[in-house]
């Protein structure tokens, strides 16, 4: 019998409905992240630093873009024996259907991962923004003698209808799960212990909740077991049937976390990257965030004026100003140019030829550029102004797209000289 390992398995997520339209053309973990990343470079990334080699991340939909990244950024590595391997949903004899939810996913793959009973299986979400050593987790797993460990974060209550909360004794077992309540409901008996409130390096809190973060720490034979119903979803479902039949714990993590779920908390958590001092940043030479390998020149700027902006490789940009921004590979802004507390996801080529009928690639001259997503491969005319200057705060449009008051341009779109948006 081979000795007990860790599986590691990234949810590649469904529609991704609320992040439309960065979600058109691709799914959840492939949504670029900070000028050069792509969200699935979290969790994989994470998991290398804490010495996890066996990765499987399983995708469904729109997945061609996130299996081409995957693809070039984590190959086989033989000299650490690191693997990532792709598991798409199929169809065969025994499963004739797609995956209904996050559990059905990883059940319909089971046969592939390989397991022995005794064995780890870590599992986690490819669309949030973290750095973790899993190997504590694992470890408090192991301390606990737990079946299934969740990890969870403090949030406050005006913050818990966004996730589900768990109701935890002083020695961490879980008891109870409650689903994204709403604040009107009894939630007193979730409230964080006072006792494990005292484990929070000093910080004093009166009311606060642990909120799932949608990382599961399962032992393989348990996992099997609680899959061999016909359960969709994690949250929903399979976490509650294990809170009633087996030892499920919580393990607390007190670092930077955030779901990125909606168009809001990627605009902020992209704008929070170009701050003086982050609560996330990218610059950790310890626990580096990896990510495909390019070949790109140096990023080339006029007379620029440039003002807490994060800058990634191969920009040609001779903008007036910059402020609290994000630009992304290979990005091409034309002189005169104003460009405020926006995402510039950049262009996947450079154009040396403009095609006959069609504006230059990338973001012309004497424009303004304010609270904006730019996704890639835009074609932004001379003279145009977004500034979403109505503040309308929902709407669809050919062109466009406005969510929560931020303005949204897809991939390959053509913005045509002298618009206002």
């Amino acid at each position: 019998m081979s000795a007990p390992q860790t599986t590691v398995l990234i949810l590649g997520g469904g529609q991704g409905k609320r992040l439309y339209p960065l979600t058109r053309y691709r799914s959840k973990p492939a949504v670029p992240m900070g000028g050069k990343y792509r969200l699935v470079d979290i969790p994989i990334s994470n998991c290398i630093n804490s010495d996890l080699r066996k990765i499987f991340v399983l995708t469904q939909f729109n997945s061609t873009s996130l299996h081409r990244h995957i693809h070039r950024a984590f190959p086989y590595e033989a000299f650490n024996e690191t693997s990532v391997e792709l598991l798409a949903a199929e169809q065969t004899l025994a499963n004739t259907d797609w995956f209904q939810g996050t559990a059905d996913a990883v059940r319909k793959h089971f046969n592939h991962y390989r397991l022995q009973p005794e064995d780890t299986v870590l599992i986690l979400s490819g669309d949030h923004l973290y750095r973790m050593d899993y190997q504590k987790i694992l470890q408090y797993h192991i301390e606990k003698d737990a079946d299934v460990t969740i990890s969870t974060i403090p949030v406050e209550k005006k913050e818990i209808s966004h996730y589900g909360i768990v109701q935890v004794q002083t020695d961490g077992r879980i008891i109870s799960f409650l689903e994204k309540p709403s604040p009107s409901e009894n939630i007193r008996p979730y409230i964080i212990p006072k006792k494990i409130r005292g484990a929070f390096h000093g910080e004093v809190f009166k009311e606060k909740y642990l909120a799932s973060m949608g990382i599961y720490v399962f032992k393989a034979s348990v996992l099997k077991e609680v899959l061999s119903g016909s359960e969709a979803d994690f949250g929903r479902e399979i976490i509650p049937k294990a809170i009633q039949k087996n030892k499920v714990y919580g393990h607390v993590f007190e670092g930077y976390w955030r779901d990125i779920g909606t168009i809001r908390s990627f605009y902020e958590a992209n704008i929070e990257l170009t701050r003086v001092k982050p609560k996330f940043s990218f610059l950790d030479w310890e626990s580096r965030i990896f990510t495909r390998p390019r070949f790109l020149p140096p990023s080339y700027f006029g007379s620029s004026n440039l003002n807490q902006v994060q800058i990634s490789e191969g920009v040609l940009c001779e903008a007036e100003r910059i402020e609290s921004s994000i630009i992304g590979l290979r990005s091409v802004i034309r002189e005169g140019t104003v460009v405020l507390k926006s995402v510039i996801m950049g262009n996947d080529f450079y154009e040396f030829q403009t095609p006959k009928g069609h504006l230059p690639l990338g973001i012309g001259k004497n424009c303004r550029i304010e609270n904006c997503i730019l996704d890639k491969n835009v074609r932004i005319g001379n003279r145009v102004r977004i500034t979403n200057a109505k503040k309308i705060k929902e709407t669809n449009h050919e062109t466009y797209c406005i969510r929560d008051g931020i303005v949204i341009i897809p991939k390959e779109t053509t913005i045509p000289e002298g618009t206002v948006i």
